[in-house]
């Protein structure tokens, strides 16, 4: 499998046929985030067979349709929900669930919280461009303060989440940012999320021109790129500044890594405990 190299790698695990041309804007960088996606699973050397994309609704969601693996394009803000499910029905399916800032931190908000509460065996990569994209530009629960969008011309007045200390604040096994910009660390740590026992989320930091960018200082999708290149910085770096140095700066690489087992694994071990106590009891 890993002899073929670059675009060969991504061609033999899409659906060519039946899904494109895509709907992605020019400059988007869900295509960029979706290659990544592909690598690492690659990389890792899993069958197609054992891989299971659950997505939400959105620009990410389209994600799912695009690609040779199982998959499930399900309702707004419920592909936790769904991938919780899944991987309970069989453990030894690599479950993975791609969701937009919208799709996992607003409606289905709940849902990010306790599948990391639970340290279920899902990996969910979220995309974040800081708007609702696909349904016309409103605020999202990322979007940052004083940001332009349609449903707040005059500014956003709330305080937007940090993905990263929901996760962790909640008890996800692996949590990681990257950048469309920033590929190859993006693709370590989304392999390493997929590779890692229990709850990982990965957050990826991707641009959208035409609903965030040119609303507000962005006039190019190339301009959005070169504010990733100059903002973010490694998280050890960037513990390293004050305060007010952080304000323009974004953290990115691998802020939780624990090992403690998944849902899933301890209700598996809990059943064969309890199987095997009944079954001493009937001797």
């Amino acid at each position: 499998m890993n002899e073929i190299t670059g675009n060969e790698i991504i061609h033999q695990y899409l659906r060519h046929n039946k899904k494109f041309p895509h709907v992605l804007c020019p400059g988007c960088g869900h295509g960029i985030v979706l290659g990544t996606l592909i690598r690492s699973i690659h990389s890792l050397n899993i069958p197609k067979d054992d891989v299971v994309i659950v997505a939400g609704i959105g620009c990410s969601g389209r994600l799912a349709v695009y690609v040779d693996f199982n998959t499930v394009h399900t309702t707004h803000g419920r592909a936790l929900s769904f991938a919780t499910g899944i991987k309970m029905a069989n453990p030894k399916l690599n479950v993975i669930t791609i969701m937009g800032d919208g799709d996992a931190l607003s409606i289905g908000g709940n849902h990010l919280i306790h599948a990391a509460r639970r340290n279920i065996g899902v990996t969910a990569l979220i995309l974040n461009n800081n708007i609702y994209g696909m349904t016309g530009g409103q605020s999202s629960p990322a979007t940052p303060m004083g940001a332009t969008t349609m449903t707040n011309p005059f500014g956003q007045l709330d305080k937007s989440f940090d993905t990263v200390e929901l996760a962790r604040g909640a008890g996800a096994n692996y949590v990681a940012r990257g950048t469309t910009f920033h590929v190859k660390k993006l693709e370590k740590v989304l392999t390493d999320a997929i590779e890692r026992p229990g709850f990982s989320v990965v957050e990826a930091i991707t641009p959208c021109h035409t609903q965030y960018g040119r609303k507000n200082k962005y006039k190019t999708p190339v301009d959005m790129y070169k504010w990733m290149k100059k903002a973010a910085i490694p998280v050890d770096r960037y513990n390293e500044l004050s305060e007010a140095e952080k304000e323009d700066r974004l953290a990115i690489g691998v802020f939780v890594e624990r090992d403690q087992p998944g849902f899933e694994e301890r209700y598996f071990d809990l059943k064969a405990k309890l199987q095997a106590q009944e079954e001493k009891g009937g001797k």
